[in-house]
């Protein structure tokens, strides 16, 4: 009989024999996080770099098309649904991310995305739909547009912008994102928001004026100097 190897001494299977080595023909991988605790990916996921809020984070993006076929075609209460859902799975991939140390770089991406895009189509769908004042959404999107631009330029101009929010854009998201369902919410189950949705208006516009503001301070101070700042949600 051959030898035994050290890893088969103590009992261990040896990497690449039997099929059985890292990648090969097994399920989900059990690694650790940051803290001890194990973490589960599937061969898939692992493979395109994703984990569990990853997934979650993809999934709320799929659901923006989907939303903004629902209002245009007047399904509202369809569309608060799943924009429920979505305002949920962002609550819930964020957790995740913390509690089991799953945080990860394409996570820090990939969430400022997804409601980005989320708020910027449902804004968009909405005015055209004449539910939301287009001056409003003109100004909403706007904000989006002249955040990515300035965070293009550094990167280009080679100072690149950290992706972490600022809190006024932290409290200004929430604002759009809660007047937005505020809208849907009214659409959809069919009673008149009144002077609720008149001061949730006046609060998102001046969110977007301030947060606008506090960019454009950071942005010009960012690039005076050798430090970096926080890139919106």
């Amino acid at each position: 009989m051959g030898r035994a190897t050290a890893g088969q001494k103590h009992g261990k299977p040896n990497p690449g024999t039997s099929g059985l080595g890292p990648g090969r023909g097994r399920g989900p991988e059990r690694r650790l996080g940051k803290a001890g605790r194990p973490v589960y990916q599937a061969p898939f996921a692992r493979a395109l770099g994703l984990n569990i809020p990853n997934l979650i984070t993809l999934a709320r993006i799929l659901s923006v098309p989907i939303m903004v076929w629902a209002i245009s075609s007047g399904e509202m209460l369809f569309a608060f649904a799943l924009f429920v859902l979505a305002g949920l799975s962002d609550a819930v991939d964020g957790y995740l991310a913390k509690r089991l140390d799953m945080a990860s770089e394409l996570g820090a991406y990939l969430d400022p995305i997804a409601d980005k895009a989320l708020i910027v189509s449902i804004y968009v769908t909405l005015g055209i739909s004449g539910a939301v004042p287009r001056p409003l959404v003109i100004l909403v999107v706007s904000r989006d547009i002249m955040i990515v631009g300035a965070v293009m330029l550094a990167w280009l101009l080679g100072k690149p912008i950290a992706a972490k929010p600022l809190m006024v854009s932290k409290i200004n998201t929430a604002a759009q994102i809660a007047f937005a369902g505020l809208v849907l919410a009214s659409l959809g189950f069919g009673f008149d928001g009144g002077i609720v949705l008149d001061v949730a208006m006046a609060v998102v516009a001046a969110l977007t004026l301030l947060s606008i503001a506090a960019y454009v301070r950071e942005w010009v101070r960012h690039m005076g100097s050798n430090g970096s700042i926080g890139k919106t949600r």
